[in-house]
């Protein structure tokens, strides 16, 4: 028996955590790379035209000719002992670690929600950076967690609001992504990172520590996490992933962590998803192992100062008196604060008609948001591509002036 053409659709009850998220700004960041006749700043895209695909290819082919029946089979929830002992490994050149210490996750994105599964209860309040990555607010908040944004400045998170965020909100625990940040692509310096951890260490708070640009560095400095400080390691959980240095559509990362939560977070993990793709853990292994990753990086990043330092001239001048844009030393990400009489989500449709998108920053806000920002990755488009949007995003900027 079917129902008669003029009845209303089925609706499924929707659970209330996930009320009015018929769309999100990550699934509109997709849907706007995917656009022919729009430059879309908008997501931390990769380009395609640098992965590692010969030597990708050829990890693929080796663990298919050499170990195809199991990559092909069931793995286990804390992930293959290979790849946990290579992650451990590049770990280990800043913070001794044993794959013991390592979980597999289908990217640092299923990583967020693994932790969000083992730590969080409704109600529970996790401190965060002002602004912060949109899709951790959201791993959060879907399991009834409170976001509290924490100020900062151009050093990252302030130790001072954080230490009396503690005091005031007495989180379940604090998230920070201290190198080459997403949205803003600050970094935090290594005093900087010391004088959180004495806070952290101060009032025992755990921390979820988020590490997916670390490498992607363009002036050769690197700075080890704060997971590497003493008494830091036992009490963070520290997340990178592969999506960001070899291949997004491969979805590997892994957390490192300590003592009895890495059994509790292997059991997350095997709720939610059972265990990554072996052929894919297999794979990276064997990349691991046999190409030169450090060399691809190095490629990567000098591709990506230039086209930073491309955006970075083309917005300049055409930003209003008095707003403010970050200039990173490595990652994805310019930010921009266009100041008051600005609003990036209103300016957004007419941006897309000139043929150029950003994200609006709004979105990375736990609370209070500022509505004059905008997110704007360089990393996709080549340099005169780059210019030539900036340009009209400009026209677009002036359009809308106060």
């Amino acid at each position: 028996m079917t129902s008669s053409p003029s009845a209303a659709p089925y609706r499924f009850p929707i659970a209330p955590r996930y009320a009015g998220m018929e769309s999100s700004p990550l699934k509109d960041i997709f849907a706007l790379a995917a656009r022919e006749d729009v430059v879309s700043f908008a997501g931390g895209i990769p380009d395609p035209e640098l992965f590692d695909l010969r030597a990708v290819t050829a990890a693929y082919d080796w663990v298919l000719a050499h170990q195809g029946r199991r990559a092909l089979q069931y793995g286990v929830s804390e992930g293959e002992r290979e790849l946990r002992e290579q992650a451990a490994r590049r770990l280990s050149r800043e913070l001794a670690t044993d794959a013991s210490q390592i979980r597999i996750t289908s990217g640092s994105q299923e990583g967020l929600f693994v932790v969000a599964q083992a730590l969080l209860e409704p109600g529970d309040v996790v401190l965060v950076e002002s602004p912060t990555y949109l899709a951790a607010v959201q791993a959060f908040s879907v399991h009834g967690a409170r976001m509290i944004g924490v100020a900062t400045d151009d050093d990252g998170v302030i130790p001072e609001a954080l230490e009396e965020a503690i005091r005031t909100h007495h989180p379940r625990m604090v998230y920070l992504i201290p190198t080459f940040q997403n949205p803003t692509g600050r970094t935090m310096p290594v005093g900087r990172r010391q004088a959180v951890a004495d806070v952290l260490l101060r009032t025992d708070v755990p921390l979820v520590e988020d590490d997916p640009y670390g490498a992607l560095s363009f002036t050769g400095s690197t700075w080890a996490p704060i997971a590497a400080l003493p008494g830091m390691a036992e009490r963070t959980i520290l997340l990178n992933s592969m999506s960001k240095l070899m291949a997004p559509g491969v979805r590997i990362g892994w957390m490192r962590a300590e003592g009895p939560v890495r059994d509790t977070l292997a059991v997350a993990k095997a709720a939610i998803s059972m265990q990554s793709s072996v052929v894919d853990q297999l794979m990276v292994a064997r990349y691991l192992e046999t190409a030169d990753l450090e060399a691809h990086i190095a490629t990567v990043s000098e591709v990506y100062r230039e086209r930073r330092d491309a955006m970075a001239r083309a917005i300049a001048p055409v930003l209003p008196e008095g707003a403010h844009v970050t200039h990173p030393d490595g990652g994805m990400f310019l930010w921009a604060a266009l100041g008051e009489g600005y609003d990036a989500q209103s300016m957004l449709e007419d941006a897309v008609e000139a043929g150029v998108a950003y994200l609006p920053g709004w979105s990375f806000f736990a609370d209070h948001p500022d509505h004059s920002t905008m997110r704007l990755s360089f990393v996709t488009h080549a340099p005169a591509v780059i210019e030539d949007a900036i340009g009209r995003l400009g026209e677009v900027i002036a359009a809308h002036r106060a």
